[in-house]
């Protein structure tokens, strides 16, 4: 490692930490421009062969940026897509970066920094950032966006300039360094350690967004929550939110294992999603209103009534089922679409019936320190269940690639092993390890495994 990188291993302090330069060349998990071809006409797109770790050149830091240390990051869905090289190979979006010029030109290499979730230290910021200083403990936030346009004064993500980081632009957080800009940055929670910390704002604030923000569903006490995919990343933070603001989540899985888990999350419904006989691939019209009728009849036979909310990032395979089966004015809130993004449904159950659909997308940088608060207080738990180290990112990438994966999969990249960063272990010992990891200390984890 660089002398940088050993003093921020070693725990340095901010003047100590000053006292070093960053290293001309940095470690980071990146795709390849010659590579975009690689699965063309191959039905395995395996992403262990198209994600390399290797170093790559430091880039200069703009004014209102950062550079930190990462001492973690996480694996999302965007950096399985991104190493898949579909819909699109993201050098397209680096291509339109750079074409604006300036700072941004930087962004246009023949090679993609990936990852869109860091954890770490603050180790160099440009001439016109005020808040952040070397040495801060910060974790970022995935939204890349232009503080200066007009539209995102109102909500960061209304902007057009608004872009997801380390997808749709360079330099990200599967890395020893990252740079963000000033507005990407909250502190972290000090009782967490590097690698819970990282695993935590993308899907976190997602879910936050989707169910609580005014710019989501809005859920409220005693509101019904239909969660597809509830073991994952975005669902186990879902199935919390859900739990601590009151609702009744009611969860679908793919296993028994998974289903004790999300139990054990504060879900009070649990459904394993092969009781509702969905079909592979694409579902037809008949398809959606026979799994629509049976989910709703679990639902009504359990609760007693139908949902108010569905959470549904998973798309095409359930995007019609989360149309029909919530209430009459009931909410189905979108951010994704793992399955498929062309959707069918039957518009007489949304518009006879003055149902709402909702897009949403990461959250923005208030509802992520909202988020973040929770995290700080102890009353949401990071979703981590395992982690590995940089040089493996390639086989955590692929477990989540083939949703093989509970909650968040970890990558520790300065951080030398699980369990450094903590910086306030009264709070931890408060709240207990225990109950910050329920994905990793309750034995559930390798039964859904």
């Amino acid at each position: 490692m660089d002398p940088l990188s050993e003093a921020l291993a070693s725990g340095l302090d901010g003047a100590e930490l000053a006292r070093f330069a960053p290293p001309s060349e940095y470690l980071a998990a990146h795709l390849r421009a010659e590579d975009t071809e690689m699965f063309t006409d191959v039905f395995d797109k395996d992403v262990r062969k198209s994600l390399r770790v290797g170093r790559v050149p430091m880039p200069e830091l703009a004014p209102d940026e950062v550079l930190i240390g990462v001492m973690a990051s996480s694996i999302n869905y965007n950096t399985v897509w991104s190493a898949m090289f579909e819909p699109i190979p993201t050098f397209r979006f680096l291509r339109q970066l750079g074409a604006k010029g300036g700072w941004e030109a930087r962004h246009d290499l023949p090679y993609h920094v990936v990852g869109s979730d860091a954890a770490g230290v603050i180790v160099g910021v440009g001439a016109g950032v005020r808040r952040w200083r070397v040495g801060d403990h910060v974790v970022t936030s995935p939204m890349h966006v232009d503080s200066e346009e007009p539209a995102t004064q109102a909500d960061g993500l209304l902007g057009d300039e608004q872009r997801a980081w380390g997808f749709e632009t360079n330099f990200g957080g599967l890395a020893h360094y990252a740079v963000v800009r000033a507005t990407q940055l909250l502190p972290k929670p000090g009782h967490l350690t590097w690698e819970e910390a990282a695993s935590s704002p993308l899907c976190a604030g997602t879910a936050y967004r989707m169910l609580i923000s005014e710019r989501g569903a809005r859920m409220k006490q005693g509101d019904v929550v239909l969660i597809w995919g509830a073991a994952g990343g975005l669902g186990a933070y879902a199935v919390q939110l859900v739990k601590a603001g009151g609702g009744i989540a009611v969860g679908v899985v793919g296993s028994d294992g998974k289903a004790d888990l999300v139990r054990a999350l504060g879900a009070e419904v649990v459904i394993d999603r092969r009781e509702l006989g969905m079909p592979e691939g694409a579902p037809t019209p008949a398809d959606t209103l026979a799994v629509g009728r049976r989910l709703g009849g679990i639902i009504r036979r359990e609760v007693g009534e139908d949902p108010h909310i569905a959470f549904d990032y998973v798309g095409q395979a359930t995007f019609g089922t989360s149309v029909f089966v919530v209430r009459k004015g009931g909410t189905v809130v979108t951010c994704g679409s793992s399955t498929g993004y062309q959707h069918t449904f039957d518009n007489r159950y949304l518009w006879m019936r003055l149902k709402r659909i909702i897009g949403s997308h990461a959250a923005n940088l208030q509802e992520l320190a909202e988020c973040n608060r929770l995290l700080s207080l102890g009353r949401l738990q990071p979703a981590l269940s395992a982690t590995y180290p940089l040089a493996e990112v390639g086989e955590a990438a692929r477990l989540v690639q083939n949703n093989g994966h509970i909650g968040k999969v970890g990558v520790l990249c300065l951080a030398p092993r699980e369990g450094l960063g903590v910086t306030d272990p009264a709070r931890r010992a408060r709240i207990g390890t225990d109950r910050i990891t329920p994905l990793r200390h309750n034995g559930l984890a390798r039964a859904a495994a």
